[in-house]
């Protein structure tokens, strides 16, 4: 897919996808404000929170393409990640309060080799208990305020896929060890509780102290922009590109798009099953997505008219 420039269209009417490489201390929310201020309007939308100190691939969908955000295939997601044994957190991360540290007679039994075969039993489908400090509810409140309010949280686990989770690096530190990780994994997957996790199984502790998501579904950092670079030149993803290059096309004739503007279903229509499929106009503009319903064809979100 290739970005559309502010210096070849008016962003603030535009409906696109743009990938921010989020920094470090910014909260998701803060990103999409500065991004609505760049492009100059408030239909602005993400899709799956970074926490602040993560950095990395930030999906987020411009007027109209906020609706499409949900009908992307953004469940799989990729990170890496640096994990320190040794120490317990109380938010599972490095912005938390360190509970208990291991000692160095524990830490002189976790080698590479443990640790490798460790992160074996992480690989392929798990059940995770999520960090307590997650944006779950919990009785119809975030499980992270709960926590800050002094209230004891319990989450129910919940069962997510690590497709791959590889160790990179592994080092000795002051008063512990770090471990460098690359995984892919489902969406619901909490990275935070892996570190808690594997530092639990060896016995010393853990907790995450860097993050960084690389890809969210087909988006890539090959396709972020960090906040400077949008604000000297701002690029996004037109929405009838992001449409054609994750969906199955068909491209109507002018009887046809007449139907779909307004949503009406398409007798006799066959398109791919169990799947959606972009609708485009005879000028190539993106219309809708319909799939096929019996004999039907019917619209799941249009997005013209």
């Amino acid at each position: 897919m290739t970005p559309t420039t502010s210096d070849a269209v008016d962003v603030s009417v535009a409906d696109g996808i743009v990938v921010v490489d989020k920094p470090a201390g910014l909260t998701s929310h803060t990103v999409v404000a500065k991004v609505r201020r760049l492009a100059g309007t408030r239909k602005v939308g993400h899709a799956g929170t970074l926490d602040p100190m993560a950095t990395g691939v930030l999906v987020v969908g411009l007027n109209r393409a906020t609706r499409l955000l949900g009908h992307l295939q953004l469940a799989d997601k990729s990170y890496d990640a640096t994990v320190f044994l040794g120490a317990t957190s109380s938010t599972d991360d490095a912005e938390g309060e360190i509970e208990v540290s291991a000692t160095a007679s524990a830490l002189a039994g976790v080698t590479a080799a443990v640790i490798e075969k460790a992160v074996v039993a992480y690989r392929g489908p798990i059940s995770q208990v999520p960090s307590k400090v997650s944006a779950i509810k919990v009785d119809g409140k975030r499980a992270y305020e709960r926590v800050r309010a002094g209230e004891e949280v319990e989450l129910k686990a919940r069962n997510v896929t690590i497709s791959r989770y590889d160790v990179l690096a592994v080092r000795a530190v002051a008063d512990g060890i770090e471990v460098d990780i690359s995984v892919d994994c489902s969406s619901g997957t909490y990275i935070r509780a892996l570190a808690r996790d594997l530092g639990a199984d060896l016995g010393v502790g853990g907790h995450l102290t860097a993050l960084r998501r690389t890809r969210v579904g087909a988006f890539g950092m090959s396709s972020a922009h960090t906040l400077e670079a949008l604000g000297e030149s701002f690029a996004m993803l037109p929405i009838a590109d992001v449409a054609a290059d994750t969906f199955p096309r068909y491209d109507a004739d002018e009887e046809q798009a007449a139907a779909i503007r307004t949503g009406r279903p398409l007798p006799g229509l066959k398109l791919a099953a169990d799947q959606q499929t972009a609708m485009f106009g005879p000028d190539g503009t993106f219309l809708a997505l319909y799939e096929p319903h019996g004999p039907l064809a019917k619209p799941t979100a249009v997005f013209v008219g």
